[in-house]
């Protein structure tokens, strides 16, 4: 059963524009009239069909720009959507940008997020799904959604900031986005529904973009729905709506709110774009439990044919939606979860593949300023040296901005195999597509830092691995050897300290020069400075044997508690899979119940 609406009358006073006159369906003056535009018994597709392509459309469509009343203001351009999505190179990049906007509504409630494709029921081609069960928004922020640049985002914790990702983003992905949600404020239950349609505005030869919307709110004295806009702007923005959606009627559209509950977003993207093979550039076929990019090389092969630096997540995440999802945001609440195609996405912490693991503590200083502070962990991928991966894995603000970010390259490569880092870096800003951050001189100190950091780590704990070490050990003197004499006591008392002094030193952003084992247990011919008999070297040797054969016992009961960790978090994702499918089952309930009770009251 569904609720009733009724159109109530209407206030011939009711704005219809939005900010500055210049996104939404004027209600007196807007040249554009639904009546005028023929109907078209599917939803029709956009001029082009691929991205890069779909700018170049005729201009001779286009109508000459007019003045309201007398009076000059700013119109955008229909073509403008298509210039500002460029700004997204990468499909991915463009859905990330949505899901952000969902982990955004964390603080307001949200407990999950849906990312999966749909049947356009007028012509049957796929379209993609993103919805979330945040907060929602109110007529207001709907119209600020749909505009350019506003954005209420205050918190320093929100990802989103310039109020153009969402245009930007659906834009990128498709030529046409539907916009569904539903809010509670001030105690007013209401609901909203706005489209943005890149073929709209082109093929009715707009020379502004014009975002039709209708606008419900919960009526509890007579238990409907009513329109809250005057009724010539419900007329021609739904006549709109139901020509250019996927939805051909008033009860086909507001259905859509049915998954959505008491609030929440939802946004359906359609006439998703082409590559230039005329493929659809997203593939929900090749993986019935995944998104991929059906251009990329790499998902044509077959796994046999992979090498282990293939099937990596640095390679994997570029045409694989749930391998990217897995390590987009760095820390994720554990009443919070992605579900892509029908399956939770697994959060993947990528600081638990190192091992031989250490933190290192950068403070950058700008004009003697000091900015904070990053700590970032660094180490060997768990399957170096068999990985040809290396990169430090840059986040802002819990987002990941750039995921294995080489900043070793060229001839220094070999130096950095399998060397990977892991930090948060909020001093510097990302740019606006989140893919890069801005060249600042905090960013390229940044870069110069890291770039040493690699050299360091590697130049340290090559051997441990199985390279040989680039950095030779000095020669001991006279001095050093008595000294070793009279504290061999104390080290062997406090051997399993040993090591801490050296870890602060490196949280500290010193440089700390440790020796490789296995080049003390063989040191070259050349660093001895007395024979073989020298019983004190044989002690130092034999310790060393010692201690060596202990770290490697260490390590081995560590694997042991490693692996009842990792099956102990395995039991726990699958509880925590079936309390969010009852979770998502207890939502869907209480709306039929919610609606139910409706009607019968």
């Amino acid at each position: 059963m569904q609720p009733e609406y009724q159109a109530s009358s209407r206030r011939q006073d009711v704005e219809s524009i939005g900010h500055s006159g210049t996104t939404l369906l004027e209600k007196e003056h807007s040249p554009i009239d639904a009546s005028s535009l023929s109907m078209s018994p599917i939803c029709p597709a956009p001029l082009c069909r691929q991205f890069w392509k779909a700018g170049n459309y005729d201009s001779g469509l286009i109508y000459k720009s007019s003045s309201k009343n007398g009076t000059s203001f700013l119109r955008v351009h229909p073509k403008f959507l298509h210039s500002n999505a460029t700004s997204h190179k990468w499909a991915f990049g463009a859905i990330a940008e949505l899901l952000d906007n969902a982990v955004d509504e964390i603080q307001n409630g949200a407990t999950y997020a849906i990312i999966d494709k749909m049947l356009n029921p007028k012509d049957g081609t796929s379209a993609l799904l993103i919805q979330d069960d945040g907060g929602g928004m109110d007529q207001e922020a709907m119209r600020c959604c749909l505009s350019f640049g506003f954005s209420d985002k205050k918190s320093k914790s929100a990802i989103g900031q310039y109020g153009n990702g969402f245009k930007t983003s659906s834009m990128r992905l498709g030529a046409d986005v539907v916009v569904f949600s539903r809010c509670m404020k001030n105690r007013k239950l209401t609901q909203s529904v706005g489209l943005l349609s890149f073929t709209f505005l082109t093929r009715a030869g707009l020379d502004r973009i014009v975002v039709p919307m209708i606008e419900y709110e919960f009526m509890s004295a007579t238990s409907k729905w009513t329109s809250i806009c005057s009724e010539q702007h419900f007329v021609n923005n739904l006549s709109l709506l139901l020509q250019w959606s996927p939805f051909s009627t008033e009860e086909e559209l507001l259905k859509q709110f049915d998954s959505i509950g008491d609030h929440g977003t939802k946004i359906i993207i359609y006439n998703l774009w082409l590559n230039d093979e005329g493929e659809m550039e997203l593939d929900f076929y090749s993986d019935p439990e995944d998104i991929r990019i059906s251009c990329d090389a790499e998902s044509g092969k077959s796994c046999s044919r992979m090498s282990v630096s293939d099937l990596h997540l640095a390679n994997t995440l570029r045409y694989s939606l749930r391998a990217y999802l897995s390590i987009l945001y760095l820390r994720i609440p554990e009443n919070f979860c992605i579900w892509l195609c029908g399956q939770i996405v697994e959060y993947h912490n990528i600081a638990n593949d190192l091992k031989y693991r250490e933190f290192i503590l950068y403070k950058p200083q700008n004009g003697g300023c000091e900015e904070g502070s990053v700590i970032t962990s660094i180490g060997f991928l768990k399957d170096a040296p068999l990985v040809n991966v290396h990169g430090f894995n840059v986040y802002h603000r819990n987002r990941l901005i750039l995921p294995f970010w080489h900043v070793v390259v060229s001839v220094s490569v070999n130096r950095s195999r399998g060397v990977v880092g892991v930090l948060e870096a909020n001093f510097i800003k990302p740019t606006h597509n989140k893919q890069d951050f801005e060249k600042t001189p905090l960013f390229h100190k940044l870069e110069h830092r890291l770039k040493e950091m690699t050299w360091e780590y590697w130049d340290h704990h090559c051997g441990l691995i199985g390279y040989h070490a680039t950095k030779q050990l000095r020669a001991p003197s006279q001095d050093s050897l008595q000294s070793r004499k009279k504290h061999a006591t104390a080290k062997r008392k406090n051997c399993d300290h040993q090591i801490e002094p050296e870890i602060l030193k490196q949280k500290a952003g010193l440089s700390v020069n440790l020796p490789d084992p296995e080049s003390i247990q063989n040191p070259p011919a050349t660093t001895l400075t007395s024979p073989l008999e020298d019983q004190e070297m044989v002690l130092l040797l034999k310790e060393n044997k010692r201690l060596h054969a202990r770290c490697l016992e260490i390590e081995k009961k560590e694997e042991e508690f490693n692996a009842k960790i990792a099956l102990l978090r395995k039991e726990l994702k699958e509880e925590q899979r079936k309390y969010a499918r009852l979770l998502v089952q207890s939502a869907v309930l209480e709306n039929s119940k919610r609606e139910h009770t409706i009607i019968i009251v």
